[in-house]
C-alpha cells in the first residue's frame, strides 16, 4: 500500500512539473491506477474522468472509463446493503460497452455486467422474502416479478427461486391462475429445477393442480415475456 501511496506522488510530481508534456498524461493515468491500487477510489475515478475530458481521444481513454468502470465494481457491497453504487457500476460498465464495443474492456465488462444484474436481482429476492415472511405479499410479488420480468436478470441464477416465490404468494392471496402460470413457465424453462419441484409440492398440498405445458400454451403462457426466451 505504502509502494503506491509513493507511486502517487511521484506521478503528481511529474505533472507539476511537466504540465502539457506527454509525460504528464502519462502519469495522470498512472496517478489514477496507483490510487486504484490503493483503494482510494474516488480520487482514482477522479483522476481517470479528468484524463477523460482533457484527453477524450487519446488512445488510452478506454483504459480510463474502463478504471473508472473498475472502481465502481470492486466496491459493491454484499447484497444486504444499499446498491447505489451498484448502480453507478452498471453504468460506468454499459459506458465501455457502448464507447468501445471491440476492445478487450467491452469483453471483460459484459462478464462484470452480468454479475452486478445478478447483485441487483439478489437485493431484489432478498427484499421479497422479507415481504413474504411478514405476510406482505403484494409487495413480495412485485419484487419477485421484477426479477422475473426485466431481460437483464432473467438469465441469473435467482430466477428460479423468483418463480417458486411467486407461486407462494400468489397461493397466499387467491390468485390461483396466476400460480399456476408461473409454475408453468417455471416448469417449461426449468423443468428439472429443485425450485420447479417445491413449486409442484406446494401446489398439491394446497389442492390446486398444476397446469399441462400444452394447456398452458393454449393459455398464452409460455408465449409470453418469460416463457418465449429460452
Amino acid at each position: 500500500h505504502r509502494r503506491w501511496s509513493d507511486a502517487v506522488v511521484a506521478f503528481q510530481e511529474v505533472e507539476r512539473q511537466h504540465p502539457y508534456s506527454t509525460w504528464a498524461r502519462r502519469s495522470m493515468l498512472m496517478e489514477a491506477y496507483a490510487q486504484y491500487q490503493s483503494n482510494d477510489y474516488d480520487k482514482a475515478i477522479d483522476n481517470a474522468q479528468r484524463f477523460i475530458a482533457l484527453h477524450p481521444g487519446n488512445e488510452s481513454a478506454p483504459y480510463a472509463y474502463y478504471l473508472v468502470a473498475i472502481c465502481y465494481f470492486e466496491r459493491i457491497l454484499d447484497v444486504g446493503r444499499d446498491q447505489g453504487i451498484t448502480e453507478r457500476a452498471l453504468a460506468a460498465l454499459n459506458d465501455v460497452v457502448r464507447r468501445y464495443p471491440e476492445s478487450s474492456y467491452a469483453r471483460d465488462a459484459r462478464l462484470k455486467i452480468d454479475m452486478v444484474y445478478d447483485q441487483l436481482a439478489g437485493k431484489e429476492m432478498e427484499i421479497g422474502r422479507f415481504y413474504l415472511t411478514n405476510d406482505q405479499h403484494l409487495a413480495a410479488i412485485n419484487r419477485f416479478k421484477n426479477v422475473v420480468e426485466n431481460p437483464n436478470v432473467q438469465r441469473t441464477s435467482h430466477v428460479p427461486e423468483a418463480f417458486e416465490r411467486l407461486v407462494e404468494a400468489y397461493l397466499s392471496v387467491g390468485m390461483v391462475d396466476e400460480a399456476q402460470r408461473s409454475a408453468a413457465i417455471l416448469g417449461y424453462n426449468y423443468p428439472g429445477n429443485e425450485w420447479y419441484q417445491r413449486a409442484y409440492a406446494l401446489m398439491t398440498t394446497r389442492g390446486v393442480a398444476p397446469v399441462a405445458q400444452e394447456e398452458a400454451r393454449r393459455r398464452g403462457w409460455l408465449s409470453r415475456t418469460f416463457g418465449a426466451v429460452f
